[in-house]
């Protein structure tokens, strides 16, 4: 981990919900609901709770949430800020343009994140293609390290799923962090033991599958229609035509009585399960209203799940094999 990762506490803020809607033509890719000034409340709780971490993307919102997240950290300056970029975006239309990744547009990207931040630094600067080949890779993370000699970021990392694509790449000097996609629903053991190896922080992305370890979809609520998680596309899974899996809803009913020991409310047994297999584990879970924020940072008071816990979860669940490393 980075210093500052290794003295958080391990449970970080994500804000992709608070950016509010946007689209790739058609097809809704933000959260629906959310309200600009319980987003800003939202954040200030989570800070209030004992969160520090922060994870935003440019893309989110089409800098919205950036710029939610900036003003309501102004005052906070050891707040420990981590984004994204190599998504292009239209700000007015809020529509998404396509994957851009040379190194002016990197440098640009980074540019106007800090402006929308109003930071003098980015302290974690994540690729956001999932995918990229490794070859295009490389030109990017050494534009990083051009940047993190200039003070515009502290460290870098790579939001990927391919665990083969964070080997080639993880030993570049200022790489410090990998966001993925892990819960107790994919559990995502080949890129956790490539993390261990290169010691990078694991920034975990979906810890509560999008709301369905949550407990909240487990009824047959539909989400609206515009929301990323009315559309079923093979990266996610955790949702089919709006509602949650029934297949996961009944994993998560399986495990319901363990998760919930000791007072904890679903969402943050399964926050605790993630901070029990690793100690560079730090998850980000979603939240837009207070009451979320201040739930999802109750797992920082209850910590990881008892060995005892862990073992007999496993012994339950049935979860499908891991198979080809691909976008999650």
């Amino acid at each position: 981990m980075t210093s500052q990762l290794k003295t958080a506490p391990r449970i970080g803020m994500g804000c992709w919900a608070i950016g509010g809607p946007f689209w790739s033509g058609n097809i809704p890719v933000g959260y629906s609901g959310a309200d600009d000034a319980e987003s800003t409340r939202t954040v200030q709780a989570a800070w209030a709770n004992g969160v520090r971490v922060f994870d935003t993307s440019a893309v989110y919102g089409a800098g919205h949430s950036e710029t939610l997240l900036g003003a309501a950290l102004k005052k906070r300056p050891d707040a420990i800020i981590i984004s994204k970029f190599g998504h292009s975006f239209d700000a007015g239309t809020k529509q998404m343009t396509g994957p851009k990744h040379d190194p002016a547009y990197v440098r640009w990207s980074i540019e106007q994140s800090l402006i929308r931040l109003q930071r003098d630094h980015i302290d974690t600067m994540l690729l956001h293609l999932n995918g990229l080949p490794v070859a295009q890779a490389r030109p990017v993370f050494d534009t990083l390290e051009t940047l993190r000699s200039e003070g515009k970021i502290r460290a870098f990392g790579w939001s990927t799923d391919f665990w083969d694509h964070l080997d080639a790449i993880a030993p570049a000097a200022g790489f410090h962090s990998v966001q993925h996609s892990m819960n107790l629903l994919f559990d995502a053991p080949s890129l956790g033991k490539v993390a261990r190896h290169h010691q990078l922080t694991q920034l975990v992305r979906s810890p509560l599958g999008m709301g369905v370890l949550t407990g909240k979809f487990s009824d047959g609520a539909t989400v609206p229609n515009d929301d990323v998680r009315s559309n079923s596309p093979d990266w996610q899974g955790y949702f089919q035509n709006g509602q949650a899996s029934a297949d996961y809803v009944a994993q998560l009913n399986a495990v319901r009585e363990l998760l919930t020991t000791d007072g904890k409310t679903l969402a943050q047994g399964a926050l605790s399960w993630l901070l029990a297999k690793s100690g560079n584990i730090l998850p980000l879970p979603g939240a837009k209203t207070v009451a979320q924020a201040e739930e999802n940072a109750g797992a920082i008071v209850h910590g990881p799940l008892p060995d005892r816990i862990m073992h007999e979860i496993e012994s339950i669940l049935d979860r499908p094999q891991e198979g080809a490393a691909r976008a999650r």
